[in-house]
């Protein structure tokens, strides 16, 4: 039987550099056996909520009352269930009973990684669970807390309330500055009037956290405050809310995204007035983790369905994988997607520590959020490759539905919309530099790094460190030049950037992860720095065993 954690030992490998053994050990034994379920039932329903199982609003009871009810499959309710009483949101907050610790971070997003490789679609409400939890544990008073956080991180001991971000409006999207929702003091709360325009979860969450303005003669994002708007009253009727449509999405169709209508809708104030804009900043960064954690997980998939049809498919007398253009492309798809997810899962670990508030600086509050747009800017436009190259992998099979990677392809596509475009990544990543300076930061990080690493890899690492002294003058260059020029120019910068984070990262999994991780560093950094379009290497075929092939003898080695 399949299993997405079996079949993935890099991912062991990982979480043994950020977990505790003891934490490990538990960890292990969980993610295994919901790596199978992932792997088979909830892959099945996921299948089942694409093509005839979508959510469905049902505008309308018999009496002609307006009740916004979004209506979901009870497969998918299924995988609600099992996802959420793991702790998927939960054991980041509070304690692991068999541990008696709290969780983290590392382990949600392994959980996250599994998940997002079979029903990406579902893992979006989790996101949104994950940044209200966020914001009210971080935020929120000991009433709000006391109230509603308890249900929000249920493990099955109470009813789950699932959460939800609404922030998006008709008239500005990405401008989230241009909001007009209108927030009304009444007593010990606030009547909400406004529309949110792509409302993510809604209908199926217990609590939204909305931006709204309480003074509406203060413009811009400095003008608004952070509320948590529960989607039912206490009584169960209707928050005067309205749905008036879901969204017809090209992916991702588990979860229901829609146009909701405040009309007077009650709302808690979360934090200080006018300093919501800050804080759900700060949940954007977790949400574009979990994006990042989405898009792995598609590679992954993307990957694994590439290589088991290259394995099982004839053609001209022999099976795909025999051919070397196919070995190539898995060799190519192997090694960018293992140090994709350490990168990840590298900037995870550094956005744990930040999220902890525990002596964090003011440069690593700079770096997480350098790191987060890099990794999640890449990994969603990889995922879009690797579904595309699954695809073709398999001919016109590919485009068939009654194979896995049509669906891939379009949830893939979102993930490069959602949380920012590369546009506004961009933009994020010149914003840092001339706020903090963040590629001197930066920079040095990397070289401390490269100056660490063990003797054998002093070649790789003198290559990378010539990278970054060629970027580094550049970027100084741009940043004279004027405003439009470098805007222009933000989105090479963050190439270059990511080039050498992930170039840095595959050499430190190369100094403790044996001749296999040497060989996909080695490979890595010549697909990436090479300077030369036109060179000749056999490189994917010289190591095609190692790297493909002997995945689970890796593993072995690590055990021992």
């Amino acid at each position: 039987m399949r299993n997405f954690y079996k079949d993935d030992p890099n991912l062991a490998f990982l979480l043994k550099e950020y977990l505790a053994p003891e934490f490990f050990q538990w960890a292990e034994q969980e993610l295994i056996e919901y790596g199978e379920l992932c792997a088979n039932e909830i892959d099945e329903r996921a299948r089942h909520t694409d093509r005839e199982g979508q959510p469905k609003l049902v505008k309308y009871d018999k009496m002609g009352n307006d009740i916004s009810f979004v209506w979901r499959n009870e497969g998918y309710m299924k995988t609600v269930k099992q996802t959420y009483d793991r702790g998927i949101v939960g054991y980041v907050h509070k304690e692991i009973p068999a541990l008696e610790q709290k969780g983290n971070y590392i382990y949600s997003f392994a959980q996250g990684y599994l998940l997002s490789q079979t029903e990406p679609g579902f893992y979006c409400p989790v996101t949104l669970t994950m940044a209200t939890a966020y914001l009210i544990d971080h935020y929120a008073d000991e009433d709000l807390k006391n109230k509603f956080l308890p249900h929000v991180l249920s493990t099955g001991e109470v009813e789950l309330y699932e959460g939800a971000t609404f922030l998006t409006e008709r008239q500005g999207g990405s401008d989230v500055g241009a909001n007009e929702t209108l927030a009304v003091k009444e007593g010990d709360h606030y009547k909400l009037t406004g529309e949110k325009y792509f409302a993510s979860n809604a209908g199926a969450c217990g609590v939204a956290m909305v931006l709204a303005r309480i003074d509406d003669q203060k413009p811009g994002t400095k003008g608004l405050s952070l509320f948590l708007l529960p989607w039912k009253m206490e009584d169960g009727s209707n928050n005067n809310l309205s749905i008036r449509r879901l969204k017809d999405k090209l992916g991702v169709k588990a979860v229901p995204s829609a146009e909701v209508l405040l009309n007077g809708s009650k709302a808690y104030l979360v934090g200080e007035a006018s300093k919501g804009f800050s804080y759900m900043a700060e949940a954007l960064n977790l949400s574009r983790l979990c994006n990042a954690i989405a898009s792995v997980g598609i590679m992954q998939r993307a990957y694994l369905e590439a290589k088991s049809y290259a394995y099982e498919r004839g053609a001209f007398k022999q099976k795909l994988k025999d051919f070397p253009m196919i070995r190539e492309s898995l060799v190519n798809m192997k090694v960018k997607q293992e140090v994709e997810v350490s990168a990840v899962f590298s900037s995870i670990a550094l956005f744990d520590k930040v999220a902890s508030g525990k002596s964090v600086s003011e440069e690593d509050q700079a770096l997480n959020r350098l790191l987060i747009a890099l990794v999640k800017k890449e990994s969603a436009e990889q995922a879009v490759h690797f579904s595309h190259e699954a695809i073709e992998l398999h001919g016109g099979n590919g485009y068939i539905e009654d194979f896995v990677t049509p669906r891939l392809l379009r949830d893939a596509q979102v993930l490069t919309v959602w949380e920012g475009t590369e546009n506004i990544l961009g933009l994020e990543v010149l914003r840092l530099i001339h706020k903090y300076n963040v590629h001197k930061l930066f920079f040095k990080e990397m070289l401390d790094d490269l100056n660490h690493l063990p003797n054998h890899l002093a070649d790789e690492a003198e290559r990378v460190a010539e990278a970054i002294d060629s970027a580094e003058q550049r970027i100084d260059q741009i940043c004279k030049m004027d405003e439009s020029r470098q805007t222009y120019h933000c989105k090479r910068m963050t190439k270059w950037l990511t080039d050498i984070y992930e170039c840095t990262i595959a050499l430190k999994d190369a100094a403790r992860g044996g001749e296999r991780k040497v060989v996909i560093a080695k490979l890595f950094i010549e697909n990436t720095l090479q300077n030369d379009r036109y060179v000749l290497n056999d490189l994917a075929l010289t190591h095609y065993e190692r790297i493909v092939e002997d995945v689970h003898e890796f593993s072995e080695l690590q055990n021992n």
